[in-house]
């Protein structure tokens, strides 16, 4: 087995075509289809299926494609810091993001981080925390920022920022809603409320919350999508619960409105992970820095509460 051919079966895995992968390794399609019937030949194994949507990876396709991944990023790693012994900063980074963090400083992270590393090719995955921690694990992921899970990680932690989430109503709809109030009186509000679904990791933080005040939420909605969410409060009789820095833009522009929960107050704890195994490169450590950074730039001064129940 060659290091080539795993990079071959790694782009075709990846790409799901011939055409596709080929053109990312600008090779011709002949030489990348050889490369991986010499691999199967090799291991005895059919790794991909040929049908309309394209190369639908095996079993077995599958099983070397989560046993190789970590190896080459670990490659990719070593070969970017070689690379670099000159103080340039080079390679690719691969972060996972929970949505608020996408919504709030993703954008502002990529142009200043791109200006100061033009030679960085950078990688953003959003998703569940529970799914960024596999992708994490399985070494699909450099790291990942999410929300921090009540049970122990097998990953590196890191503290980044503990911040406050807030109810959110649009301006229209915020009559008789006070600045601040109580979790158990969201109940009495003449608003619905919409939260994530209980694979949420968003919603696993409020439900903490609300089972230690021995309060039962209620919502009319439940709603992964971050930007669905945000539009629905705009344009409805409708509430929901997300940190402030999920909607800043909309704060700052009058949009929406934040109400404080002062009993008790919400905080979210967000973590970075990275595998324990598997250092990260000076330019991804420089991108999470900065994400970092962002973050708590945007986060409250003093801090908002205690944290989450465990």
């Amino acid at each position: 087995m060659e290091f080539r051919q795993i990079n071959y079966f790694i782009a075709l895995y990846e790409e799901g075509t011939v055409t596709r992968a080929a053109h990312r390794l600008n090779i011709v399609q002949p030489a990348l289809s050889m490369q991986i019937a010499k691999l199967e030949e090799q291991l005895g194994q059919q790794l991909f299926e040929r049908s309309k949507q394209g190369m639908v990876p095996t079993a077995a396709g599958r099983q070397m494609y989560r046993l190789f991944l970590p190896i080459m990023r670990d490659f990719s790693n070593a070969h970017a810091q070689l690379l670099s012994s000159d103080g340039a900063i080079r390679g690719e980074v691969n972060v996972g993001l929970i949505a608020s963090v996408t919504e709030g400083v993703l954008v502002d992270t990529l142009s200043e981080f791109s200006n100061r590393y033009p030679e960085v090719d950078v990688s953003v995955a959003d998703g569940y925390t529970s799914t960024l921690i596999d992708w994490v694990t399985a070494g699909r992921l450099d790291a990942a920022i999410i929300n921090k899970p009540r049970r122990p990680l097998a990953l590196d932690v890191e503290h980044i920022v503990d911040e406050e989430m807030v109810l959110i109503t649009s301006a229209a709809s915020d009559q008789g809603v006070p600045q601040s109030l109580a979790l158990r009186q969201l109940s009495s509000l003449d608003l619905a409320l919409v939260l994530p679904t209980r694979g949420h990791g968003l919603r696993g933080t409020i439900d903490a919350f609300a089972e230690s005040e021995n309060i039962e939420l209620a919502p009319k909605f439940e709603i992964d999508s971050l930007v669905a969410t945000v539009k629905l409060v705009e344009q409805a009789r409708v509430a929901t619960i997300v940190p402030r820095i999920a909607v800043h833009r909309q704060l700052s522009s009058g949009i929406l409105r934040a109400h404080a929960i002062t009993a008790p107050r919400l905080v979210r704890r967000m973590v970075s992970v990275a595998h324990p195994r598997r250092p990260l490169s000076p330019a991804a450590r420089l991108f999470l820095s900065m994400l970092a950074a962002n973050l708590r730039l945007r986060a409250p001064a003093e801090p908002a509460g205690p944290p989450p129940p465990a």
